[in-house]
């Protein structure tokens, strides 16, 4: 069926050319974002997303620890982005009506296989952060803070989904080729 035939199919393309976009963008604007993020931000909201208390901090953070923290803070962020980019490939072949393909699949697998991989990251990042955040208090009032939070245990439960769902649209295509060759 043409895309004339299925103003449905005319709205998925639309669509997908929007979202390739968003993370064209995203992949540029992210990194910039977690940059000044990490310049600007006062140093209890920074002990706070490094799952410590807001008065863990007990000195001026210098210069270069906040360097370093943006630093480790863009390695999980460049592996979201590696799964951006596979997502951006896979709303492309979205948008050029190629949407039940085995190479759509794979980058959908792709993308979750990369965002799984970033939460992983940024749960080991989070606890070098609470150290390097923490190296000038006092002996015995350092920190290495772990953690793990429901925003984390939710992406990893979406990635799964998309995971699956990957699965599902490979083995329906795998089933269509088949039905189509016995005709």
């Amino acid at each position: 069926m043409t895309a004339a035939a299925n103003p449905n199919a005319q709205r998925i393309r639309n669509l997908s050319r929007l979202l390739a976009a968003t993370c064209s963008l995203l992949i540029v604007a992210l990194p910039i974002a977690v940059a000044v993020y990490w310049l600007l931000a006062d140093a209890a909201e920074l002990a706070m997303r490094a799952n410590l208390s807001s008065l863990a901090i007990q000195t001026p953070l210098q210069t270069w620890q906040r360097a370093a923290c943006a630093l480790i803070t863009q390695v999980p962020l460049a592996l979201l982005l590696l799964g951006l980019w596979q997502a951006r490939k896979c709303f492309r072949l979205f948008a050029a009506g190629q949407v039940f393909t085995e190479q759509a699949v794979s980058f959908l697998r792709r993308f979750a296989g990369w965002v799984a991989a970033s939460v992983a990251a940024a749960i080991v990042a989070e606890a070098a952060i609470s150290v390097v955040l923490t190296l000038h208090n006092l002996p015995g009032k350092r920190h290495l803070a772990i953690g793990i939070g429901s925003d984390q245990l939710f992406t990893l439960f979406f990635a799964g989904m998309v995971w699956l769902m990957a699965a599902v649209i490979g083995q329906g295509q795998r089933f269509a080729e088949e039905n189509a060759s016995f005709v």
